[in-house]
This record gives C-alpha cells, structure tokens and sequence, in this order.
C-alpha cells in the first residue's frame, strides 16, 4: 500500500464529515481529485526532480486529519513574539489549517485589500474563486489533487485593481497538537490589475515532541502590471516535515517576486513554478538554507518563460553543517514563442562539515534564439585564506567562521525589498549562525496583545 491509499480511504470514509464542514466550490473538486489518485504515488527518492527526497516517505506514517474541524486550544503568544522591526504588518494566524485574523488585521485592512478564510471567500466572490481555484495548480498531480481532496479551508488573499498597500500581510503558520497532525493549507492569492503588496509566511510549531506535515498548496494570480512580493521564514523543529508548493500565473507586465528561507526544520521540500504569460512580466526568486544536525532542505524552482520580452532571475545559497542535506533543482524554460527573454540562475552553497551533503542540478530548455540566458553552480567550504587573514588580525577563528556565512548570504537578503522584513530576517541570519535558538523567543509576550485563539 502506498501512502496515497490511506487518505484516499480517509476522504471516502468520511465524505460527508469533509464535505459538511467546507465550502461548495472545495467540495465540488473532490471526487476529480480523488479518482486522479487512484494508481497513483507521490514521487519518491531517486525520481526525476525529486533525486535525494521522497515525498512518499513523508506522508506515509499515519497523520491525523482535523475532519470535524475541532478547537485545538493554542497559547498564540508562544509563536509570533516576533515583531518584524520598522515595518508594521497586518497580521493573521493559522493554526494548524485555519485561519483566523487577529483584530489589527480586521481594524486596519484598508479598502480594496481582502484577508479572510476561503470559506468565505467562496461566499463572498464566488466568481473569482471558482475562476482560479485548483485551476493554477496542476490539478491531476497527486499531491495538488491530495491537497484539493482534503483541503477543508484555507486561506484568501485579494489585492483590489489599483491597491498599493503599504503595510505587508503577515501570515503566522503554527502547528500545535497532542497528536500526530496533517495540516492541509490553502492559498489563494489574487493581485489585481496595477496592485502592488507585500506577503510575509513564517511558520513555527509549538509541540516540539509531536510529528507534523504540512501539504501546502499556494496558487497566485498576477494580473496586468501587478506588483506582488511573498517571503516565507520556516523556524519549525526536527519533527516537522514540509511540502510546499507554489505556483504563480503572471499575466502583461506583471512581476511577482518570492523569497523563501529556512533556518530550523525536519524534512522540507519547497517546490516554485512561475508561469510568465504575459508580455514583458517578470519573476525573481531567491532561497537561503542554513541547516546542520540532521535537517535536510530541498527547494525546486522553475521559471516557464512563456511570452516575449520576460525577465527572471534565480538566486539560492546554503550553509550546510554536521549531517544536514541540501538539493537544489532548479529550471528555465524557454518558450519558442518567447523571444527576447533574459533569465538567470545562480545556486552557490557551503559544505563545512565532511558528512554533510549537497545535491544541486540546473536546468536551461531554451527553445528560441532570441535570448539571454545562463546558470552556475559551485559548492566548497569557506575560504581558508580568509579565515586565517581575519584570525591572524586577532579575530577569533568561530567569530571569523561567522563572519564570512554572513558575508556569503548577505546578497541573497538583498533581494528582499522590503526592508523591515530584510532587517528581520538579517538578524534571525546573524543569530542562527550564532549558534542561538531563534524562535522569536527575543520579544515580550505583550507583542500582540488583542490575537485570540482562532475557533473552527
């Protein structure tokens, strides 16, 4: 049996459980995704894409599913005493797999701009959801149609045609459970014509001694001229597995820019697809991982240039110590229909440990003359000229050791635009290389004092 079978049994089981307590647009969806993994497996270590990671092996033990929605009681403090510094963000909480605003989201969403469960957003504009919904992502592929069949809620981001919000949207993942627990999420995010925002996922878990898995699902519409920037920080523990994928439309002139960084994790797996469909659109991603003890971190990107005159341009770096295991795959492909496309690609990592290990593959399919485009790799350790230099000008051998990693990711950071978000993230950088728990343990309980516990 393989790990498909169990939630196929699950859903089938208890279909009218699912169906009851979502929307009817979701439900509509399920029995297609379901009968689309009959015969199927998630992919497995060694497959195309997928060479030092099984997806199958993480979903395989027996996660539990929230089927009937119950309240799981969470201490909201605990995870998001993490104020990002010299920005203020509008701000909500999933717990688990629902979501919640917090009261500065709902007294401070300026006009235009929606934040609120998919459930509702089912009701609210039925039109857009049933336009975009499980229709970006690939909807056949086991873990989309695994994800669309057990998905009960999720999460609807609208940016209104002309909205330029100043303020980012924050939006805090927490597992919390006594048990084993699946969380299946959902994102739908909509930027309308000439918007422009900002969002901001970190995720954290507060039971440290409990297996998660989080089968993610983010689909995101650019429409014409939009300006959209989504930046994850993961700071989960070593029990908790990820997999999250991404996939973005991009219509004319559109730019949509995604940054993703892990600093603690199990298992984790971050797929990005960009679609360039649109004229002179535009995307960039970048991705930084430090990880050590027996973390392994694998991002997958690739950027389909689709339309002419269409940029990108890929940036990840990884730091890579004790027994911890790092893979970059990564792919441009261009079009024969898009001329005059310039896309990049670089993936640079540091192995300092001898039992650590990195895997790295880029990928150009370039189908027209007319183009720019190129990708590097290289992995070694730290410059031992450097480190001997500094040391020899009385710095000591660790303070120097963490003073190059910093040097080494600091370009990376510089392509997040939002500059309390960088500063935020810089200082996590400088604290994980440090050697300290960064778990937004440094901020005041008080931080957000009106955030209830979210109810289902």
């Amino acid at each position: 049996m393989n790990s498909l079978t169990q939630y196929i049994d699950l859903y089938r089981q208890n279909a009218d459980a699912i169906n009851s307590h979502s929307a009817q647009i979701m439900n509509e969806m399920r029995p297609a995704a379901a009968s689309a993994l009959e015969g199927k497996r998630l992919p497995e270590k060694g497959n195309e894409a997928f060479k030092v990671t099984s997806i199958e092996k993480m979903f395989e033990p027996d996660y539990g599913v929230n089927i009937l929605r119950m309240n799981i009681p969470t201490e909201i403090g605990r995870s998001f005493k993490c104020d990002i510094p010299n920005v203020s963000t509008l701000l909500g909480v999933v717990v688990n797999d629902a979501f919640t605003p917090t009261s500065t989201l709902r007294q401070n969403l300026p006009a235009g701009v929606d934040v609120m469960p998919l459930s509702k957003a089912c009701e609210t504009y039925p039109d857009i959801v049933s336009k975009y919904y499980n229709k970006i992502a690939p909807a056949n592929e086991p873990s989309v149609a695994l994800n669309t069949m057990l998905a009960q809620e999720g999460l609807f981001i609208r940016i209104g045609r002309g909205v330029h919000l100043e303020s980012p949207i924050q939006i805090v993942n927490i597992f919390n459970s006594p048990t084993p627990l699946m969380g299946v999420r959902r994102v739908l995010v909509v930027a309308e014509e000439n918007s422009k925002a900002a969002i901001f996922f970190c995720d954290h878990t507060q039971t440290a001694d409990v297996k998660f898995l989080s089968s993610e699902i983010i689909e995101v519409v650019g429409e014409q001229s939009s300006e959209l920037d989504i930046y994850s920080i993961e700071e989960t523990t070593a029990l908790t597995s990820r997999y999250s994928r991404l996939f973005a439309n991009q219509e004319n002139g559109a730019t949509i820019r995604v940054g993703t960084a892990t600093l603690h994790c199990g298992v984790t797996r971050n797929d990005f697809t960009i679609n360039l469909k649109g004229e002179r659109s535009a995307g960039f991603l970048s991705g930084l991982a430090i990880a050590d003890r027996q973390m392994h971190v694998d991002n997958c990107s690739n950027v389909n240039h689709l339309a002419p005159h269409c940029d990108s341009d890929q940036l990840f770096k990884y730091l890579l110590d004790h027994n911890a295991q790092g893979a970059f795959e990564g792919g441009i492909y261009v079009d024969p229909k898009a001329p005059f496309t310039t896309g990049y690609q670089n993936n640079r990592n540091i192995v300092a440990s001898p039992d650590a290990r990195m895997h790295t593959e880029p990928r150009l399919l370039i189908y027209n003359d007319e183009v720019k485009c190129s990708h590097g790799t290289a992995t070694g350790q730290l410059d031992a000229n450097a480190l001997f230099y500094m040391q020899a000008r009385g710095i000591p051998r660790e303070t120097a050791r963490r003073m190059l990693m910093i040097a080494f990711m600091t370009d990376t950071l510089d392509t997040i635009k939002v500059e309390g978000i960088k500063s935020r993230l810089m200082m996590l950088v400088e604290k994980r290389l440090g050697g300290e728990q960064v778990l937004c343990n440094d901020c005041h309980a008080d931080c957000h004092p009106n955030i209830s516990t979210p109810t289902e």
